[in-house]
């Protein structure tokens, strides 16, 4: 094991991770909304510049980039204070709060598989977070 970096998680690790976490989740919400104003996109040579020119004027694209940017950093401060097999696992709460803001901002289903299987996920990071 590294210098500086322990097996449990402290409340600041804790924070520093759900905090890289909730940023990841906000991203990908932003891209969505990115690309949700630009409609569905084609994989064709043709499309790539007029794609590409309507993607950069979106500033939901560049809030959720930033959003990645200090994720980034973020999750380096927690690393260096816990194991990654602790902190990577925890990225699933992202998947959490993601469903429930798609269902929520979007109107995705949220249908009773999702439901459980959410709860399945719950289940496991209770279990690493006792680890």
């Amino acid at each position: 094991m590294q210098q500086g970096v322990t097996n449990s998680m402290t409340g600041t690790a804790f924070l520093l991770v759900l905090t890289g976490v909730l940023l990841n989740a906000a991203a990908q919400m932003l891209l969505k909304a990115a690309v949700s104003e630009t409609g569905s996109i084609s994989l064709s040579m043709a499309s790539v510049w007029p794609v590409t020119q309507k993607l950069i004027s979106e500033p939901w694209l560049w809030l959720g980039l930033f959003c990645y940017g200090i994720s980034v950093i973020v999750w380096i401060l927690a690393l260096s204070r816990v194991d990654v097999s602790i902190a990577y696992p925890m990225l699933s709460i992202g998947y959490i709060v993601n469903a429930f803001a798609a269902w929520w901002l979007l109107g995705e289903s949220l249908n009773p598989m999702k439901v459980t299987g959410i709860g399945i996920i719950v289940l496991g990071v209770i279990v690493l977070a006792r680890s």
